[in-house]
């Protein structure tokens, strides 16, 4: 089982606490949106670093991914934080990946084979594009996927919009799984509490190009907000006939002939 795609699992399934005399379920001031931050290859000797502000490490993996030793390294290094890979352009890198023990695994639904991340140990985080139509959205729900992480033009520096909002709050609507998104670095509290009550579960953000300090500052801000717990995810359903009261009756049987 992943331990960070399990946190993300209580986190989307978290309810109010219940009255009476039943068992308390976590309060809503130990409930936070995730942080996920991505470190490229050659930064891998920062990663202790970045982990000191983040709630799992994600490892982009190219077609010439890190050796199996330096992910060990890695692996070494990150002993209380979750870390994963994030399969880009190639997927040469799942057997070194999970050989060094990772966390969990990204891959995009575009170019992954089945046979890849089928594996049980590692969890599966599929990446889908946003333009993805409800009907395909709705069918992630039936998939061995454990999580969904949306993909966006989003850089650094910019702003989210509320056309990011609206488009997160589509996929949390229709998804049953936990919700990942990208945000850039500058992300304020405002907005981590917006995206929080429209289903998002972790923001993604790069560290690439990243003010130092400033991922510490994003562990303060998240830290510092108290974000409301949420009993269920309004889902979008199907629209289905409705027959209205007045609507007429079956024919009752014939009476018998009279003699």
């Amino acid at each position: 089982m992943s331990k960070f795609v399990d946190t993300l699992k209580r986190l989307s399934q978290a309810a109010p606490a219940p009255m009476g005399f039943l068992p308390s379920r976590p309060s809503p001031s130990r409930l936070r949106i995730q942080l996920l931050a991505v470190v490229a290859p050659e930064n891998l000797d920062r990663a202790a670093e970045f982990a000191a502000g983040a709630d799992a490490i994600l490892l982009p993996v190219a077609r010439q991914n890190p050796s199996t030793k330096r992910l060990a390294q890695l692996a070494a290094t990150l002993t209380d934080v979750p870390w994963g890979g994030w399969l880009k352009g190639g997927h040469a890198g799942v057997p070194e990946l999970v050989k060094a023990g990772c966390d969990f695994i990204i891959f995009p639904a575009s170019n992954t084979p089945l046979t890849v991340a089928a594996d049980s140990g590692p969890g599966k985080i599929l990446e889908v594009e946003s333009s993805l139509n409800e009907g395909l959205l709705r069918a992630i729900n039936n998939l061995p996927a454990e999580a969904v992480f949306v993909t966006s033009d989003l850089t650094g520096d910019e702003s989210l919009t509320w056309q990011h909002l609206l488009l997160f709050q589509r996929f949390a609507s229709l998804l049953t799984k936990p919700l990942l998104v990208p945000v850039p670095y500058s992300v304020g509290a405002e907005e981590l509490k917006a995206l929080w009550e429209a289903g998002v579960d972790c923001v993604v953000v790069e560290t690439e190009g990243m003010p130092p300090g400033r991922l510490k500052e994003l562990r303060k801000i998240i830290d510092g907000l108290a974000f409301p717990s949420r009993s269920r995810r309004d889902k979008i359903d199907p629209m289905l006939p409705r027959f209205g009261s007045d609507a007429k009756p079956a024919a009752a049987d014939e009476d018998e002939d009279e003699d």
